[in-house]
């Protein structure tokens, strides 16, 4: 083999540093599809949610609240009051009362979620002025509480979704970061005022079944965001910590993390070190934890 012929050889096999570069690009592509992957996966996810929740919430409107003259809290239960006393299509008025709500996701959260709950409330006014869903019932206590039970599914399974239906939780942050109070104040305060119009406006009777609507569509919502199974943080401070730690983790089968701490100065005493256990158990399995706790200290007694 002459030189030439050698030299043409050799440029065309992988060097060390190429292999190098190809591997890299390799691990780039393989590492730009599983976001690709996750991120379709999770996109497909919130979609779902979103669009049952918007079924959700239009066969409570449908099927319940407006047949009979019922209202709700929240921007919903705003455009259900206006509903009343103005010609307009309820699909529009939804629109037009949720719009400065979106104005002010978009400058708050961001465009992404704006967008978001753009669609979703614009999904629900659609269905609701396009798709004829049947009156389940007349009778106002079940139109109260399952009106109410089907608006805070939807509305939950939105939240879910990365979404909402109702944009009054959008103006409570907004608000709450101002001055200082939580969202779920600002929510209580509009819902009080909109019972407050309700009762001076149509009758007491119509706001207080708006109050079990909105109460049973709270819970429900609760319910749907956090599941059944709520979640305490357990922080345990004892002598006998080192017992208590294995009988979280064996007996209970449960995590938890260990903390390195100092006791606070008490009187005729100093500060000394001890172990902090912090665990999260289900509200269902805390009875049983504080009888195996009592347990162990009736042992080392």
């Amino acid at each position: 083999m002459s030189s030439g012929q050698r030299h043409r050889l050799l440029r065309w096999l992988p060097t060390p540093q190429t292999a190098n570069e190809h591997a890299r690009t390799n691990y780039v592509r393989a590492k730009r599809l599983r976001h690709l992957r996750i991120n379709l996966r999770r996109g497909l996810k919130d979609a779902l949610f979103s669009l049952l929740g918007v079924f959700s919430a239009a066969f409570a409107l449908e099927g319940f609240l407006l047949p009979n003259g019922f209202l709700d809290g929240g921007a919903t239960g705003i455009a259900l009051l206006v509903n009343r006393f103005v010609a307009i299509e309820f699909a529009a008025i939804l629109i037009m009362i949720n719009i400065p709500f979106l104005l002010i996701a978009y400058k708050l959260i961001g465009r992404a979620f704006a967008l978001r709950a753009t669609g979703s409330i614009v999904a629900l006014a659609l269905i609701t002025w396009q798709v004829d869903f049947p009156e389940v019932t007349h009778d106002k206590l079940l139109v109260a509480a399952f009106g109410g039970f089907f608006m805070g599914a939807g509305i939950g399974l939105a939240v879910r979704g990365g979404s909402v239906l109702d944009g009054t939780e959008v103006l409570g942050l907004a608000l709450g970061r101002r001055i200082g109070i939580t969202i779920g104040d600002v929510v209580l305060l509009i819902n009080v005022l909109i019972f407050t119009v309700a009762a001076w406006l149509i009758d007491v009777e119509t706001a207080l079944y708006a109050m079990i609507t909105f109460l049973a569509a709270s819970k429900t919502m609760d319910l749907v965001i956090e599941g059944i199974e709520e979640y305490s943080g357990i922080t345990i401070i004892s002598p006998h910590h080192e017992d208590i730690r294995h009988m979280i983790a064996n007996t209970m089968g449960r995590g938890l993390t260990v903390y390195n701490g100092k006791r606070g100065f008490t009187k005729g005493a100093g500060a000394n070190d001890v172990d902090i256990l912090y665990c999260v158990l289900t509200r269902l399995e805390v009875s049983r934890f504080l009888s195996e706790v009592q347990k162990i200290d009736l042992m080392l007694l």
